[in-house]
């Protein structure tokens, strides 16, 4: 799937069939539904999930647990603006 047709997506009401978790999150974050992006990695603990949960509690402004989670990540929280981090994050995923 190509970065604008994932874009395209979140104005309809089920995110991309056969998207990975990982990018579910994403998209239930775009729409500003972070309960539900949240709820889909809170328990998943490869590298992966971690990112998204990094940047999903930096976007709360949690920067602690943030940071927790990036290190699980592999990562260290970006200086980019938490849009930027989104674009990025959703095209490594796809």
């Amino acid at each position: 799937m190509q970065f604008e047709t994932f874009l395209q997506s979140i104005s309809s009401t089920t995110a991309p069939a056969n998207s990975s978790v990982y990018l579910q999150a994403m998209w239930h974050d775009a729409k500003n539904e972070w309960e539900k992006a949240h709820g889909l990695v809170d328990s998943l603990h490869d590298t992966t999930a971690c990112w998204v949960h990094a940047y999903l509690h930096r976007k709360e402004g949690d920067i602690g647990n943030a940071d927790y989670w990036y290190r699980r990540a592999g990562k260290t929280r970006p200086s980019v603006s938490l849009q930027e981090e989104w674009e990025m994050i959703v095209r490594a995923l796809l």
